[in-house]
């Protein structure tokens, strides 16, 4: 073996040290003080040695250079220091303002003055609890599980206490908990899950969930379960107005409902990031829209504040969906009743109408349609759009990456500039809508853009922020933007 080649294996091996060393202090700050850390909005937490290198490695696509551990590894550890109360910490974007505007101060310093309002308040947390129903357990409602328990935490915020499904046999409980367990898209269950007959729970990484067999809405008593003020989450899309979804507030236990489908009528469609802070707490029934509406309605935003949008039409290549049939039978539906695994079908689509409830400024603005595809998850929206300003595809696309970076959407938009991608490499993205760079094409005020999206984890990841919305249990967020007053009442 070479020099080069034993110097490499040194460098990976040291690397693969200082990851080792993370966990624990990433579990800690988790455990004992409520804090998220991430890298870039992936999270860190419960990560192997291998995901916390992949993490690093992941920051080139955002700031063209790969995060080292050697300046991430500190600020780990002087966060743990500190004493901190619950928040969301992104610590590649706090490593990277410290080596921007941290003016010759040390790194305690730093921190110090950027996490004021958090320092020494260990085991503080404004958020109490919301107990968390799911209502219909397909393939949103599981990965809401995985979501939730993956964010249960010390038990505050978001609480999962119960699923409501129809039972399908004897043996439903095992089924639904091999299900949780087992995925052919996003993989296996990160943790344990155990079955427990006679209770008629599944419990999963230590938060225990009752299973609730029922085909009524209105007719649970969620309090013999000791289940209070819940958020119900409505999975199944077979109610969808005001009227229909408000039967679930008939049920003892429940205070508000949220519908993942496109709501009906007056029911208010929530893209988060967009029209989130338009839920009230008189706001009982909430729709969290689709996910092509939360995928395109970001982009759009920015796109029509940057550039001003005239008029534009969006194009869906979707994956195919549990209401189509695997091979040809009677549907209701126009040619949905074709086989979804071998046909590419046409279909409309009522995103680019959704859009215009959580952006009305684009009222009148956009058509859409769709196509059905022979995959199973992750879609493609190409924005063909006609706009005010004539620009450059450089231009476009430089915006659009700062968006996703520094932006108030950074939570929803990404950006991605590789020429190698398909459309698997976004299975399991958090973000909504992932702007492909190289494919975007701009000729004066004719601009076209493709924005990849998982149609099903990144949707969820979406209700999950309005479910947090709604229930008021928001962890802040760090670092800021401007931190200029603190600063100056810190250092007079």
């Amino acid at each position: 073996m070479s020099q080069t080649s034993d110097s490499c294996l040194d460098r990976w091996m040291g690397r693969e040290a200082l990851a080792e060393a993370m966990i624990p202090v990433i579990g800690r700050l988790y455990r004992e003080n409520n804090v998220v850390t991430s890298i870039h909005g992936r999270s860190l937490v419960n990560n192997s040695t291998m995901n916390i290198l992949k993490a690093h490695r992941f920051a080139r696509r955002i700031s063209h250079s790969e995060l080292p551990l050697e300046e991430t590894a500190p600020v780990l550890d002087a966060l743990a220091r500190l004493e901190l109360g619950a928040a969301n910490i992104d610590v590649a974007r706090l490593t990277q303002k410290y080596a921007s505007d941290g003016g010759g101060q040390s790194l305690e310093e730093f921190l110090l003055i950027e996490l004021a309002e958090i320092v020494g308040k260990r085991g503080a947390d404004h958020r109490g609890s919301t107990d968390v129903v799911l209502y219909g357990f397909g393939r949103i409602g599981r990965l809401l599980a995985r979501l939730l328990i993956e964010k249960a935490g010390g038990g505050h915020g978001l609480r999962l206490r119960a699923i409501v499904v129809r039972k399908g046999s004897s043996n439903d409980l095992a089924k639904r908990a091999s299900l949780l367990r087992r995925d052919s898209v996003h993989g296996p269950f990160e943790g344990t899950i155990r079955v427990d007959e006679n209770a008629n729970t599944i419990t999963a990484n230590g938060v225990e969930i009752q299973v609730i067999y029922s085909d009524d809405p209105a007719g649970i008593d969620y309090t013999a379960y000791c289940i209070h003020d819940a958020l119900v989450v409505d999975n199944t899309g077979r109610w969808r107005d005001a009227e229909g979804l408000s039967r679930h507030l008939q049920s003892k236990g429940v205070a508000r409902v949220l519908l993942t489908a496109p709501g009906k009528g007056g029911v208010k469609n929530i893209v988060h990031g967009i029209n989130h802070g338009t839920i009230e707490d008189s706001d009982a029934i909430v729709s969290a829209a689709s996910c092509t509406t939360n995928a395109i309605t970001p982009v759009l935003k920015a796109v029509n504040d940057r550039f001003g949008l005239v008029h534009g039409h969006v194009e869906t290549v979707h994956s195919f969906t549990n209401d189509q049939n695997l091979i040809d039978n009677f549907h209701s539906g126009d040619r949905r009743g074709r086989s979804a695994a071998l046909n590419m079908v046409i279909t409309e689509t009522g995103a680019a109408k959704a859009v215009t409830k959580a952006l009305p400024e684009l009222e009148g603005r956009l058509t859409g349609s769709s196509i059905r595809v022979p995959t199973p998850d992750v879609s493609l929206a190409i924005l063909n759009l006609n706009v005010a300003t004539v620009t450059t595809k450089d231009e476009v696309n430089t915006f659009l990456r700062e968006m996703s970076l520094h932006s108030e959407l950074r939570e929803q938009i990404d950006y991605i500039d590789s020429p190698e991608v398909v459309s698997t490499d976004f299975v399991g993205s958090r973000r909504t809508g992932i702007v492909d760079g190289l494919s975007t094409i701009s000729n004066g005020r004719n601009l076209v853009l493709y924005v990849w999206y998982d149609n099903e984890f990144g949707y969820s990841c979406q209700v999950i922020r309005v479910m947090e919305e709604m229930a008021g249990v928001n962890l802040p967020s760090y670092p800021v933007k401007d931190h200029a007053a603190v600063r100056q009442a810190l250092m007079v």
